[in-house]
């Protein structure tokens, strides 16, 4: 079996990483940076393995690979998504691909499915059964990819490895959970994974904004009410408390609670009983009360306006959510994941976006946080037309000083430098050390003013 992979990636920092770790590991590499210059490799020399990013510049990894299929080449196909991109790994697989894996590569188990699909190809060339490794126990990597759903992304940051770390302790218990976090960060998503990963998750989940109820129906949204009982009591209603018996209770911005709210509150999570507005009989509930805030409660204790003994009830584990401009990191994953919502939600069909609007959306501070983030990329994504978001359509908010947004071309620029010196300024060798064609070398040459 030959152990020569060819890499199809046109971030050529990643491309000249990934090279550079594999050969270490004793794999014959081979890179290009689109699908016209893999498919010219393919058709030239012999590969073990074709290692492509989904999103290319003139093509796609899936079109790629179906050219490769239809031309009944069986060479085994690993394919590269973003978090975001998961469905599409999946048409993937459907369409012939080995495997895939989500962005950003974790080392060691990109080099687990290397080896094991080597492995697999070894045993069908002699014969031999091959059996794929049966994975017996549940691992944080198996969590990752079991939220990244069309509708939850967890992101890669420390501070989020920090943040699902508390999310996964605290979920299997019966704690009541106290979420603190600025407008935007996504605390209902939070109190959504808590009750996921709980032993209530196939029962309901009923979310209330606080904030929104006029005080004088707060007692009925709770509680429920029965016909005639206040005007404007047309019928009965449930409340909040019985819709969600034997789950989970999300209470978004209860600081927003009136003092006599709060009191009917704390008494049915003591008493476990709630009784309708109008009615005498009395209802056993059985609720795990999650609640979110952006102010700080103690010193709403202080000022005298939420009460302490309620606080106290409800926070018997507190959680912090870190803004955006902590996580910088998650930063380009949540801009393709709501990238691709927009998509369908728009009926668009775009690839993502170029070098210079990735930076400015790294560099912008995002008070909004990833609400204001996700708003910002359905804007643009309704605006763009072409096949990439450039920074015209991201808007005048998100706008950086100019020479911010160079550190990839720096980059890139350093990577052909170095090419050249170790080619002795050989083109075409430089050329095929950077998995480009000359013609790309030379208009990169041009780009940058590297003398010629």
């Amino acid at each position: 079996m030959i152990q020569s992979i060819l890499i199809v990636e046109d971030d050529l920092t990643f491309s000249t990483m990934l090279k550079t770790w594999l050969t270490k590991k004793g794999y014959s590499i081979e890179t290009a940076s689109n699908c016209t210059r893999a498919r010219k490799l393919i058709t030239s020399q012999e590969f073990g393995l074709i290692l492509s990013d989904l999103r290319l510049p003139d093509q796609d990894g899936m079109q790629l690979l179906t050219w490769m299929r239809s031309l009944q080449i069986t060479t085994p196909f690993i394919m590269m998504t973003s978090y975001g991109e998961i469905q599409n790994a999946v048409a993937a697989m459907k369409a012939g691909a080995t495997d895939y894996i989500p962005k950003p590569i974790q080392p060691d188990t990109l080099l687990e499915k290397i080896r094991e699909t080597f492995s697999s190809n070894e045993a069908i060339q002699t014969n031999t059964p091959y059996r794929k490794p049966i994975n017996n126990h549940t691992t944080n990597n198996d969590t990752d990819i079991s939220h990244s759903s069309p509708e939850f992304l967890e992101g890669e940051s420390e501070a989020a490895r920090k943040l699902y770390s508390y999310v996964n302790l605290v979920a299997p218990t019966r704690m009541s959970v106290l979420i603190n976090g600025a407008s935007g960060t996504g605390k209902e998503y939070i109190a959504r994974r808590i009750h996921q990963l709980s032993k209530r998750s196939n029962k309901p989940f009923i979310a209330i904004d606080c904030g929104s109820i006029p005080k004088e129906l707060a007692a009925s949204e709770f509680f429920g009410h029965v016909k005639g009982s206040f005007t404007g009591a047309l019928s009965d209603k449930t409340g909040a408390f019985e819709e969600a018996n034997g789950g989970t209770l999300f209470l978004d911005e209860i600081g927003n609670l009136s003092y006599e709210v709060q009191i009917q509150l704390l008494r049915a999570l003591q008493e476990r009983r709630i009784r309708r507005i109008g009615s005498t009989k009395e209802t056993e509930t059985d609720v795990r009360l999650i609640c979110a805030t952006n102010e700080n409660l103690q010193e709403a204790i202080n000022r005298g306006t939420f009460r302490e003994d309620l606080y106290h009830r409800i926070n018997e584990f507190t959680i912090r959510m870190p803004s955006l401009a902590e996580r910088t990191e998650d930063i380009m994953l949540f801009a393709d994941f709501f990238l691709d919502q927009a998509n369908k939600e728009l009926d668009r069909n775009l690839i993502g976006f170029d070098p210079a609007a990735s930076t400015m959306l790294r560099q912008y501070s995002w008070p909004g946080n990833l609400r204001q983030l996700k708003n910002i990329v359905k804007r643009a994504t309704l605006l763009a037309r072409g096949e990439f978001i450039t920074p015209t359509e991201l808007g005048e908010e998100l706008n950086v000083h100019p020479t911010i947004i160079q550190t990839k071309e720096e980059s890139e620029k350093k990577l052909i430098l170095d090419a050249l010196k170790q080619t002795g300024n050989n083109k075409s060798r430089a050329a095929s050390l950077l998995g480009i064609d000359r013609k790309t070398l030379y208009n990169k040459l041009r780009h940058y003013e590297i003398p010629q």
